[in-house]
């Protein structure tokens, strides 16, 4: 599949990556592969949005110039310097060097600093248009949604938003509309999007999306840069995210931990056992951090009210899976989350304090000082964890 009509004259010329399994370098799983999404847009005048991820560079060329004469090009939009965006306009660019690229001002300064040439950019600000012939192309900026250079651009006429990084995911399928597609992938893949990437920016979210619905400009697909495009009800993404982007939670307890020889699992699943004999009807998540997926992890830390995390302690701190985790807690800066901790140790037991700190660095709200375990945990120990569990059933609330 090199081509997908997306409506009249607008056409999808992107790739399908059904191999990919890491994107970011190792810090975004792909259990569902992705999308690098290109549109092309054949009116009067000609304009491409974006292009592929350069390893594609060639391949999308083709698959181009099979579309269109690429000296007919008349305009290319870089709605995002990103490499997964930008990648082939080295290639595209060698064969039309002198077509003007439209970006946001820092995008040229992005995509300088990816590629080091200086090709004919045109600046552009929320408002801008450019006239395709009857229709045009309207420019909103987008900053931190999620890099500086964002943004979107809507084709009047067409009703088609191309929101960039915005309502995307990463979702390889031969379906490319949601109304084709495995609604619980879908929307599984959307909210791992959104928890592990546009987390940090949430005001901003609700900000933009409340300013372009101000603009009331119709809008009845949503294109975006990964993943399926919107075509069915294309408002459902956007509520979404408002949803999303305003203190998210539901009725789940996350309970994440790393364990040397298991005396923290079992303080851990004893915890689990607690909360659930005190609360039915809690969703608990239970993830040794050394054997799950990460961003896995991250989406249901998102989806939770509160997590408890455990480690033993080694050399006087905690295991590095747990490091880890918690480094990447920090930096998605999660809001109106509660959380505990707790852990095993032989004769310092340094590790709740360690987490606790970084936990309420993070701008999580610590219910308690956490429960420490010695050694390996004897029946006294296992009921203590059970009673511990009832008592932050209610602290996590």
């Amino acid at each position: 599949m090199n081509r997908v009509n997306v409506k009249n004259n607008v056409t999808w010329i992107g790739k399908i990556d059904w191999e990919l399994r890491k994107f970011h370098g190792d810090e975004y799983s792909t259990h569902r592969g992705s999308t690098y999404n290109s549109y092309l847009i054949k009116e009067e005048k000609v304009a491409l949005i974006d292009t592929v991820w350069m390893p594609f560079s060639k391949e999308f060329l083709e698959n181009l110039a099979d579309g269109v004469d690429l000296s007919k090009i008349d305009y290319v939009i870089a709605n995002h310097a990103e490499s997964d965006h930008s990648g082939a306009l080295p290639e595209l660019m060698r064969h039309i060097p002198e077509t003007p690229i439209y970006c946001t001002k820092n995008g040229i300064k992005s995509l300088k600093g990816h590629y080091h040439k200086d090709w004919n950019f045109k600046v552009v600000k929320t408002g801008d248009r450019l006239s395709l012939g009857e229709k045009e192309l309207i420019f909103i900026e987008a900053p931190m949604l999620h890099w500086p250079d964002s943004m979107f651009c809507y084709l009047t006429q067409d009703n088609i938003l191309f929101s960039n990084d915005a309502f995307g995911q990463h979702y390889a399928s031969e379906h490319m509309f949601n109304d084709l597609v495995d609604q619980f992938e879908l929307m599984t893949e959307c909210i791992k999007y959104y928890a592990n990437i546009l987390t940090p920016f949430s005001k901003l979210v609700d900000k933009k999306i409340k300013e372009v619905l101000s603009f009331n400009l119709p809008v009845e697909i949503i294109c975006p840069s990964h993943g399926v495009i919107w075509r069915d009800n294309p408002v459902q993404i956007v509520n979404k995210y408002l949803e999303w982007a305003n203190d998210y939670k539901e009725n789940q307890i996350t309970i994440l931990y790393d364990t040397m020889w298991n005396g923290t699992r079992v303080v851990a699943e004893n915890i689990a056992t607690g909360i659930k004999s005190s609360d039915g009807s809690v969703d608990i998540k239970l993830y040794n951090i050394s054997k799950t997926d990460k961003n896995d992890i991250i989406t249901d830390i998102f989806r939770s009210k509160g997590i408890v995390v455990g480690s033993p302690t080694i050399n006087k701190g905690v295991l590095t899976s747990v490091a880890g985790i918690l480094e990447e807690i920090n930096g998605l800066r999660f809001v109106g989350k509660k959380a505990a901790a707790f852990g095993s140790y032989g004769w310092s037991g340094e590790s709740i304090k360690i987490i606790l700190d970084a936990l309420e660095k993070s701008g999580f709200q610590i219910v308690d000082q956490g429960l420490k375990v010695m050694w390996n945990p004897n029946e006294e120990d296992i009921k203590s964890c059970i009673k511990y569990g009832e008592t932050l059933s209610g602290l996590l609330s």
